[in-house]
């Protein structure tokens, strides 16, 4: 029998079902899961925990893809980092657990398939990579994907669910969906800090190894680093390794040659700022992006001689201040947004572009991060 469950997330000042102090602590006074703490029950494992971890045992690396805001583009971030991971020849899993808004089958080019279930359990909808360094045209990499989008009846059906039923569905899909071998498995979550994401990290507990752990996404603007700030505390509170921070849409790039020039009135002035570069410069209608900060950044840390971190600002300097590496930054692009919605990779879409050469970068740093040199790629850790 499962260990009752607590019955609402952790208060900011819990000192944790698993302390000593647990039930007892004065920040325990007045909190609903006190009762269930003070019995010591909240320390047992769940059974399903040994079984998540039985199922999980052939996949090398679990990567949580986090935020505590949404709409800061953490499934464009996993989607993309999927796809890049599998263009190297590894083997990558994408397990979709926001429950009520699935976006991995439409990102990943998948909507409208069906999973298949049999007696070992569910197999996930594979999507074939093209390998983009490879010498043969015709080898691609192997990508696999389990949303709860592939189980609605239509795609736009609300899933009105209450935590205790989206937990069973996060706990059948960790310990039901048969991956086979894998290189790396991407967990896309909710944005926050509540059901989905305890769930996870309570079943993964003895899944997760030291080389496993979370990407925190973030945009640069403080109303969400606020909330992210949040979800770095839940990593450090649940012990969940940061593997870093990812600054997405830290500025619109866009060709010259795609925009659409106003004046002050709002008329159109395009042809005349076009006719203008023309007559001056024609090589740059193609060869000029516009970049500018949508979002701002805040205040960076004082430039003082000797000071570490000095000149820091927005998502890098959170990271920072809380220690955790800061893994780079993703642009604000309009080809990011068209390769979601055809379900791409970006690559596909512009291979030179900013977009695709900052994601190629970040994959680049986690396959070293989660040391996977190409000579283990589809292999397992012995």
């Amino acid at each position: 029998m499962a260990p009752p469950a607590l019955e609402h997330p952790e208060p900011e000042n819990c000192v944790g079902p698993q302390s000593e102090e647990a039930g007892k602590a004065s920040a325990c006074d007045g909190c609903p899961n006190q009762k269930v703490c003070a019995s010591g029950a909240a320390k047992e494992d769940d059974p399903a925990v040994a079984q998540v971890a039985a199922q999980l045992k052939n996949v090398r690396r679990k990567v949580l893809v986090l935020s505590g805001k949404g709409g800061v583009g953490k499934s464009t971030v996993a989607s993309q980092l999927a796809f890049g991971l599998a263009s190297r020849g590894l083997r990558v899993g994408l397990l979709d657990i926001d429950i009520c808004g699935p976006s991995a089958p439409l990102m990943l080019g998948v909507r409208g398939e069906a999973v298949h279930s049999s007696a070992s359990g569910w197999s996930p909808v594979w999507v074939s990579v093209p390998q983009l360094d490879s010498a043969d045209a015709d080898e691609e990499g192997e990508l696999g994907v389990m949303s709860i989008g592939f189980l609605l009846p239509d795609a736009d059906d609300a899933v009105i669910w209450r935590g205790p039923r989206k937990n069973g569905l996060i706990k059948q899909f960790l310990t039901d969906v048969e991956w086979g071998n894998l290189d790396v498995l991407l967990i896309d979550t909710p944005p926050g800090t509540s059901d989905e994401h305890i769930s996870a990290v309570q079943y993964l507990k003895q899944s997760l190894g030291p080389h496993d752990g979370a990407v925190v996404v973030s945009t640069p603007q403080e109303a969400s680093m606020a909330d992210v700030r949040k979800e770095l505390n839940f990593c450090k509170k649940t012990s969940l390794q940061v593997l870093g921070v990812v600054e997405n849409m830290a500025s619109l790039v866009t060709p010259l040659s795609s925009v659409k020039a106003v004046d002050k009135s709002g008329n159109d002035i395009t042809a005349r700022l076009l006719s203008a570069v023309r007559a001056s410069d024609p090589a740059l209608i193609d060869e000029c992006e516009l970049e500018t900060a949508v979002f701002p950044t805040g205040n960076a840390t004082p430039q003082v001689s000797g000071t570490a971190g000095l000149g820091l600002a927005g998502p890098e300097r959170m990271a920072f201040e809380f220690g955790v590496p800061f893994l780079g930054r993703l642009p604000l692009d309009p080809a990011v947004g068209r390769a979601c919605d055809a379900g791409q990779m970006i690559a596909s879409i512009g291979a030179q572009g900013r977009a695709a050469v900052a994601v190629r970068a970040l994959c680049d740093r986690l396959v070293l991060d989660l040391h996977l040199g190409e000579e283990d790629a589809g292999a397992m850790d012995m």
